[in-house]
């Protein structure tokens, strides 16, 4: 394993981080592809012994059996303080208006509640998992700011938003004097690459760490074009992800087969060593749910891409309006 500082903060993760969104109870209306505990703590065991450190989930993951399954299997191994939790704070988890959202007391509260659920003292990265329009970013950053002073968190990170939103909070936070963030998880492949424009840009000049969730495009990088697992038909939400430029498209997964065949290659090491080529990022997040997903990205840590065979994948893309999910 390969390990870098997130941005230029003090924090050391793995080249490759391990999401835990499939993680749960067993399959369910919400989730139908979830694994069960037992699955998950094979491919947990095989993700220690490939020596990623950074385990990634959230609050709504199937409802918080995610962080359940998630804390409990690594307490039980004995491997908290070896490891790094990052989960995330903002949907719906409790009826009403104040159940969701990124105030002051949505905040405080989904904090205890991971913490109960992860079976831990502390959050290594604590994530805002949307930006909330509706309340004031100076109250989320002084409750954030709280939850590290409290030492119920170590780090603070975001996920998908414009980048003068994440501007906005950052200099809230510089104005202040409270924690900054230190990382920005955003959607991220070679079939969605807006966030070259502004917000990798902004991470760069700020020192803030990329760890891209989605980097394989819902599997749609890991086979050949019209192929479909027993996810993706199941998957409405990736079908509306990836549908604004299907002929591009299709060229883009057409070139990740014409470079893994002439690497001896898989399509999911070849879209994973793109990612690894690219200096905004730290470590992709693989939602692995099988043991054999995860052996065979990180094989992906030691493939080096050409300029030409980047070029090859690169050159078929077209802009894309962002999608918020």
């Amino acid at each position: 394993m390969k390990y870098q500082r997130l941005g230029t903060s003090g924090l050391t993760v793995s080249r490759l981080a391990l999401g835990c969104m499939g993680f749960g109870h067993g399959p369910s209306a919400a989730q139908p592809w979830a694994v069960t505990p037992d699955q998950a703590e094979t491919i947990i065991r095989q993700a220690l012994d490939a020596g990623i450190t950074l385990f990634d989930t959230a609050n709504v993951y199937s409802a918080g059996a995610s962080e359940e399954v998630t804390g409990e299997i690594l307490k039980r191994l004995g491997v908290r303080e070896q490891v790094l939790i990052a989960t995330k704070v903002y949907g719906q988890m409790e009826p009403g208006p104040n159940g969701s959202g990124l105030s002051r007391g949505a905040i405080l509260r989904q904090a205890d509640e991971s913490l109960r659920r992860l079976g831990t003292d502390y959050i290594d990265l604590y994530q805002i998992h949307r930006f909330d329009t509706e309340t004031p970013v100076e109250e989320t950053m002084e409750a954030l700011d709280d939850l590290v002073k409290a030492g119920k968190v170590r780090y603070l990170g975001a996920s998908s938003m414009y980048a003068w939103q994440f501007a906005k909070m950052q200099h809230a936070v510089q104005l202040n004097g409270w924690t900054r963030f230190v990382s920005m998880q955003d959607q991220y492949n070679l079939l969605m690459r807006e966030e070259e424009r502004e917000m990798h840009p902004l991470c760069g000049d700020q020192g803030v760490g990329v760890i891209p969730w989605s980097p394989l495009a819902r599997g749609r990088l890991t086979r050949p074009w019209g192929e479909t697992s027993a996810r993706t038909a199941l998957d409405a939400v990736g079908r509306s992800m990836y549908a604004q430029d299907e002929a591009a498209d299709q060229a883009i997964v057409e070139a990740v087969g014409q470079v893994a065949e002439q690497r001896g290659a898989s399509r999911t090491q070849v879209a994973l060593a793109w990612l690894q080529s690219k200096p905004a990022v730290s470590a992709p997040i693989l939602g692995a749910t099988r043991t054999e997903h995860l052996g065979e990205a990180l094989a992906a840590l030691d493939i080096t891409l050409s300029e030409q065979e980047i070029d090859m994948l690169e050159s078929p893309y077209t802009p894309r309006l962002p999608v918020a999910y």
